[in-house]
């Protein structure tokens, strides 16, 4: 999982959300806001199905772009829950949470880069 992670709020705009998510090369942003409760995402998919519908990203807000209803991970998952929550869901972002608290994401990336290292742990 990826720890340190990208946080955004509703506010910034669609390049906003891409030009972080480019400086951090990562594919997804935690998007916190004060006026609601929980944690969304947003992810590069989001932005480009935006910019492919014609929205302007300078001025879209990434408000009306955030996933809300977000499949948390627990830190205990092993890589094939995890896996198997992604493929359920079809997304390739998990936000992995104790309590309340952001610990880190999970991609798809993540996985296969452990799977590619250690091939024995791989699923059949």
């Amino acid at each position: 999982m990826t720890q340190v992670v990208l946080t955004i709020g509703p506010e910034h705009t669609l390049r906003q959300a891409a030009q972080r998510m480019s400086e951090r090369r990562t594919g997804s942003a935690i998007v916190i806001d004060p006026d609601n409760s929980g944690v969304g995402i947003i992810t590069e998919r989001d932005i480009l199905r935006a910019i492919g519908a014609g929205l302007d990203p300078d001025a879209e807000r990434t408000a009306g772009h955030i996933t809300w209803d977000v499949v948390y991970a627990s830190p205990s998952w092993t890589l094939q829950e995890a896996s198997a929550a992604m493929i359920r869901g079809g997304f390739r972002h998990l936000v992995v949470m104790e309590g309340d608290e952001v610990l880190g994401v999970i991609s798809v990336r993540d996985i296969l880069r452990v799977w590619s290292t250690e091939p024995a742990d791989v699923p059949a």
